[in-house]
């Protein structure tokens, strides 16, 4: 084991540290630095647009979608907080446009960006990795922004309390404020012209009203001299957000409904200062309101909608005026990204409260659903595994996927057409369109979001259940001595506890026992095909029917004939087998000419690129061949016998163990899904 030292450790944490955070400038030296690298003077909707794509884009051409890496890859923690869905990107794609927008001055930045979505969604999630990597931003050289600090106000000022001889920006203002508002015109104008950005600089903010005085103050003393003031009692220093040192990111949560305070968010009076300056002396004002901390950052509401509604009338003000005005005092300016965060009943109330028009009148509002591709959903508790302290378990194929697919089953709308059944649908949304079943997903999802109440996704089984299910599976799995997890026991977990979770309602329990039927018969399928795969694999007779298939494919498309395998005699395609192959793909008669054009054509392209004929690099020839070889094969296979070891000999029985585990399978878990597929299969022989 190698030892970290103190000094390998101090080293390695001072370098995580901006060079120039304890420096401080002359306000010169920061007009010089403001002509050479203009963005430093960027507000904060400029500065979070930039975030994103600071950290990296990827455009997704056929979603329409830009994928924020930030989100897609968590790059600062090694993809420990990434974000699966289509669905989930979309929403975020839409979040950055909005902040973008805002970023031109186009009307967003006056706007409360509301995230709405069911418990369980990610929104928290999300809104919590935007507040993180703001932080790494704002201590990057692309992301630096500077505010200032008073000094040597004692020397000027009379009254000033010796502990006050030095007064940071009580807002952390931009440096820039400090210049009257024509010159500071004069001065944006031309650093606009060296901007290569997609926006312009902007600042028409006052100084706060303790900034105010000092600058008051002092402009007398110099009878007027603004570069006496600059020179002798300002320093421009380095500002990174915090959110534990609430700076430039703020959390506000809702506390007792009954005792709301305005003071929360604006400020109050210090009561320690009033002694020494008076009441009504702007330097006796705290500026420790939420507004106040997330300036020049984001501002983060946490179930925003749970506050009172003259509570929320604070929020007018700061989002279309971006000002805001404490009990008795001046207004003070404010620039940050107000972001809030709601649950559906908590919307449902506001949206029809008349009363709440102005506040609604100045929301985006961006739907932030629950994911709505199982695959991608098997991906978030597969993230959750890897997040623990997994014991030493295999988790056996299929299992996280059944209950992710469970889960999409919840979220989605059943379709109106009834050639389209739900199970299709899910699988269609994640991806597997097969031609003959002609599903239009485009249609589906328009007639989904007609029929939604909100939205698609919007209501269903949160992600947190199952996940819980799928724990509690995995340590009943330990207590039981099985060192596997598989779809049986989860699903067995998930059908005790869906009357027992208190946010899925009493009306929905019937329908949600039906789901989950659904996704047993699904994995049904999928262990049988896993288990026939296994017991009638073989790869060398898989390439032989498939070069005899593509020989009488070929002949059928150019109308000739192909050499017979036996007599050597010219014959006519053998339209029986073609048949057998493409009915194993369900495959109707009216449909055969478009897929044989279209297996001819990909061999044609892979013959012209150089490759040769591998039919397991076509998925649905593979998978067509691989069922007609098991067809030939299962009337020679007694299946009873799979279910007791003892009628069966061990050697053969112990092959087709290791062809499941080359699937993924552990020792225990193949003999499980054997037995179970062996009964199954069995069962619908004696049926047949």
């Amino acid at each position: 084991m190698t030892q970290e030292t103190l000094e390998e450790l101090s080293r390695e944490y001072r370098d995580t540290i901006p060079a120039d955070l304890r420096e401080h400038r002359s306000f010169s030296a920061y007009l010089d630095q403001l002509y050479d690298e203009p963005t430093i003077a960027r507000n904060a909707h400029q500065r979070v647009a930039d975030m994103f794509d600071y950290y990296g884009t990827e455009y997704d051409e056929d979603a329409g979608v830009v994928e924020y890496k930030l989100a897609s890859e968590d790059p600062l923690n090694d993809g420990e907080n990434t974000f699966y869905g289509r669905i989930v990107h979309e929403s975020i794609h839409e979040f950055v446009n909005k902040v973008k927008s805002g970023a031109r001055g186009l009307g967003p930045q006056k706007r409360i960006k509301l995230l709405l979505g069911p418990v369980g969604s990610g929104k928290s999630d999300f809104d919590r990795q935007v507040r993180r990597y703001y932080e790494d931003y704002t201590r990057s050289n692309e992301g630096r922004m500077y505010t200032f600090r008073w000094t040597n106000l004692c020397d000027v000022i009379p009254d000033q309390d010796p502990s006050d001889d030095t007064v940071r920006s009580p807002m952390n203002q931009d440096p820039m404020v400090l210049l009257p508002q024509d010159q500071r015109d004069r001065v944006i104008e031309d650093i606009n012209e060296e901007l290569d950005a997609p926006y312009t600089i902007r600042n028409e903010q006052a100084l706060d009203p303790a900034s105010e005085f000092y600058m008051d103050r002092l402009l007398a003393h110099y009878d007027d001299d603004l570069q006496q003031v600059l020179e002798n009692h300002v320093e421009i220093v380095r500002f990174v957000a915090d959110e534990n040192m609430r700076q430039g990111i703020e959390t506000f949560e809702p506390k007792d409904k009954k005792n709301q305070d305005e003071t929360e968010l604006t400020g109050d009076v210090n009561y320690s200062k009033i002694a020494v300056y008076g009441e009504s002396d702007p330097r006796a004002f705290d500026y420790s309101g939420a507004f106040c901390n997330a300036n020049r950052g984001i501002f983060s509401g946490e179930e925003l909608l749970k506050l009172q509604r003259e509570f929320l009338y604070d929020f007018l003000h700061a989002t279309q005026e971006q000002t805001i005005k404490p009990k008795n005092n001046p207004r003070i300016d404010i620039d940050q990204v107000i972001v809030g965060r709601t649950n559906m009943p908590e919307y449902k109330d506001k949206k029809g409260d008349e009363k709440m028009e102005a506040f609604n009148d100045r929301t985006k509002r961006i739907d932030f659903p629950y994911v709505l591709q199982y695959e991608e959903e098997a991906k978030i508790y597969r993230k959750m595994l890897n997040n623990a302290d997994l014991p030493d378990i295999i988790v056996e194929p299929h299992t996280l996927e059944m209950a992710g697919l469970f889960g999409v089953l919840t979220r989605i709308e059943e379709p109106d057409t009834g050639n389209v059944t739900l199970v299709q649908k899910a699988k269609a949304y994640n991806g597997e369109i097969d031609e003959a079943e002609d599903i239009d997903v485009k249609k589906l999802r328009d007639e989904a979001a007609e029929k939604a109440e909100i939205g698609e996704g919007m209501e269903g089984v949160s992600p947190r259940f199952i996940g819980d299910e799928i724990a509690e599976a995995i340590m009943d799995s330990m207590h039981r001595s099985r060192d596997f997890l598989s779809p049986l026991t989860t699903f067995n977990h998930l059908e005790a506890n869906i009357e027992n979770h208190g946010s899925i309602p009493e009306d929905r329990f019937e329908t949600y026992h039906r789901y989950l039927e659904l996704v047993r018969e699904e994995y049904k399928e999928r262990a049988i095909e896993d288990v026939r795969h296994a017991l009638a694999y073989d790869v060398d007779e898989i390439q032989r029917q498939g070069e005899k298939y593509m020989d009488h494919v070929m002949a059928y498309i150019d109308d000739d004939t192909v050499e017979d395998e036996i007599t050597g005699r010219e014959q006519e395609p053998d339209e029986q087998f073609l048949r057998s192959v493409e009915e194993k793909l369900d495959l109707p008669e009216d449909r055969k000419d478009d897929f044989r054009q279209e297996v001819s054509n990909w061999v044609s392209r892979r013959a012209r690129e150089g490759d040769t004929f591998n039919p397991q690099d076509n998925d649905r020839l593979r998978r067509a061949l691989e069922r007609k070889l098991w067809e030939d094969k299962k009337h020679n296979i007694n299946f009873s016998a799979l279910v007791s070891s003892g009628e069966m000999d061990d050697d053969e029985r112990n092959q087709w163990i290791d062809a499941l585990i080359e699937q993924g399978y552990s020792e225990e878990g193949a003999r499980e899904v054997l037995e179970f597929a062996g009964a199954e299969v069995a069962k619908s022989e004696m049926e047949d």
